[in-house]
């Protein structure tokens, strides 16, 4: 394995009615917070209330910024640096997913920033310091929570970049099982989805005695495909909704990355998509990943093998490794789709008029890959299988 140093400063508060150790975290950083959420599930499903409510009782005052999409923007991330300077913010809380708390994390280290907060998702600038961040948690799915990475889509240029500053990670991340309850099964699928990608992102790499960083991905992987169905059927179950939880957090912390360089082809290959379609994450990650193992094949096949047998159970017996790692592939696709993911671009209405300036998006800093690395002609030949 290669040598590697681990760091990790988040501090994880995990279980039910673990939101009430907000106001301790909130009042080790000050009074005056930025509250962070998206489109208002958070107010239907009573979270928003709750917090508001623990809030108050602790004397601290609240600016909000409502309306983070999916695809977290630029234009709302600019709005959130602009109340941060207006309202002398001394920490930010995102209540919400992955995207909610990218955005925070653009904002916390922009309201610190004294040039284009672009310039540092882009790699032109480093910033220096950030405001403080806490987090809480409503979906299952990135990880954002415990990782110092964000994904920001800036509209007018149509890119969405992923960056990252060891100032971004969360001070705190609280995350009960029981705000996960009220997410719609689509949702709570893409988060799945979202989840086994970072993992195999992860473990798809070509490092050698790495027999524990195979293992944690391995046993991951197999509690998602376990517990997925279970929790499919009764969305309610808090049992169901805690491994999910748990599993997402564990699976872009930096733990399983350990000593290996992953793979992140299939990321930005998404991102891509979704910069110019907008389409969900985990719906792009669930028609790309599979077509990305395809094509990748004959890089290093007994790694996809590998992921077969051990994860999906297939007999290898009378077969190549290359029949064994396809069926590896056939049962990943089949599973994503069990649960109703999508397996097509054609799924989202994108068709092939659209792949060159897909490609162009994809190839904005040139070859990718740590796998295996893709060159434009590559990427369009992914694009075309998953068409």
């Amino acid at each position: 394995m290669l040598p590697f140093t681990f760091q990790n400063p988040t501090k994880l508060i995990f279980g039910k009615g673990t939101l009430e150790q907000l106001p301790t975290e909130i009042q080790k950083y000050g009074k005056r917070v930025l509250l962070v959420y998206g489109g208002g599930s958070i107010k239907k499903n009573g979270i928003y209330n709750n917090v508001l409510e623990i809030l108050k009782k602790a004397g601290v005052e609240v600016t909000e910024l409502a309306g983070v999409e999916p695809n977290p923007r630029l234009t709302t991330v600019n709005k959130g640096i602009a109340l941060c300077r207006e309202n002398n913010i001394d920490l930010i809380l995102a209540v919400g997913g992955g995207s909610v708390i990218d955005c925070a994390k653009a904002i916390a280290i922009g309201a610190k920033y004294e040039g284009n907060v672009w310039d540092i998702i882009t790699h032109k600038a480093t910033g220096q310091d950030a405001l403080p961040l806490g987090t809480v948690l409503t979906i299952a799915a990135t990880g954002s929570e415990m990782n110092s990475g964000s994904v920001i889509t800036n509209w007018e240029t149509q890119e969405k970049l992923g960056w990252g500053s060891p100032h971004t990670f969360p001070k705190f991340s609280i995350l009960d099982p029981q705000h996960t309850v009220s997410l719609p099964a689509i949702q709570t699928v893409y988060g799945m989805v979202d989840i086994m990608s970072h993992v195999l992102e992860q473990y798809y790499h070509n490092g050698t005695n790495t027999v524990l960083q195979d293992a944690y991905s391995e046993s991951l992987l197999k509690t998602v495909i376990n517990t997925a169905p279970r929790l499919l059927n009764d969305l309610t179950s808090l049992d169901n909704r805690e491994t999910i939880l748990y599993c997402g957090t564990m699976a872009l912390n930096g733990i399983l990355s350990m000593g290996v360089k992953g793979d992140w082809a299939t990321h930005n290959l998404e991102h891509a998509v979704s910069a110019i379609h907008d389409i969900p994450h985990g719906g792009g990650l669930a028609i790309l990943f599979p077509n990305w193992i395809k094509y990748t094949l004959k890089t290093n096949v007994a790694r996809s093998k590998r992921l077969a047998i051990e994860v999906f159970g297939v007999d290898p017996s009378n077969k190549s490794d290359k029949e064994v790692a396809e069926a590896g592939i056939q049962a990943l696709r089949e599973f994503w789709i069990s649960i109703g993911a999508p397996s097509r671009l054609a799924d989202y209405d994108i068709d092939a008029s659209s792949i060159e300036l897909i490609a162009d998006k994809a190839m904005i800093y040139g070859d990718f890959g740590n796998f295996q690395k893709l060159t434009r002609s590559d990427v369009v030949n992914i694009y075309k299988m998953s068409l």
